[in-house]
């Protein structure tokens, strides 16, 4: 007669062999997802750093000083700017809350204001149809603070607040 196994004995013995496979295949398992991981944390570090604007993040100073210049490089192709210093530049957000300005009445949202301080201009410039919409003289009050409740986003940390562009120039000190 054939020995039986007792049940228990039957199920807890699982050949050597078996046992060294499962091992191996977990040990792989756990390094195919670690190298997963790893793989995924690289692209999201590099999308982070070439588009931050995805995540609702701020680029960093040299990147917004790159679009800056790159910005005055365009409108230096269509206008004579001043060259004796950096305008203050903003990007128009809700041109519907400026459109009763004069300066800003044909104005869209992500147009380009560039204000020259000492030269007392402003410059309103279209990047989506590379042209500019309008010129105008700027007022600066005689303690350099320039003020206005115009609703623009600043692309860079070489912006103050915008003035508003007036249609007569004040008078030079």
């Amino acid at each position: 007669m054939e020995e039986q196994i007792p049940l228990s004995q039957s199920t807890s013995q699982v050949p050597e062999a078996k046992r060294k496979t499962g091992k191996i295949g977990r040990f792989f398992r756990t390094i195919a997802f670690i190298f997963v991981l790893i793989i995924g944390g690289a692209i999201g570090i590099f999308v982070t750093q070439q588009k931050p604007e995805l995540f609702g993040l701020n680029k960093g100073a040299a990147a917004a000083q790159a679009e800056v210049d790159a910005t005055v490089a365009k409108v230096g192709k269509l206008i004579d700017l001043p060259t004796d210093e950096k305008p203050n530049v903003a990007t128009v957000s809700d041109a519907s809350k400026v459109k009763d300005q004069q300066f800003f009445r044909n104005a869209q949202n992500g147009d380009i204001v560039l204000i020259y301080t000492k030269a007392q201009k402003a410059i309103l410039y279209d990047p989506k149809e590379n042209k500019i919409v309008e010129v105008e003289p700027v007022s600066i009050n005689n303690n350099q603070t320039i003020q206005s409740p115009i609703p623009l986003d600043s692309p860079s940390e070489n912006t103050k607040e915008t003035p508003t562009p007036s249609a007569k120039s004040s008078p030079k000190p």
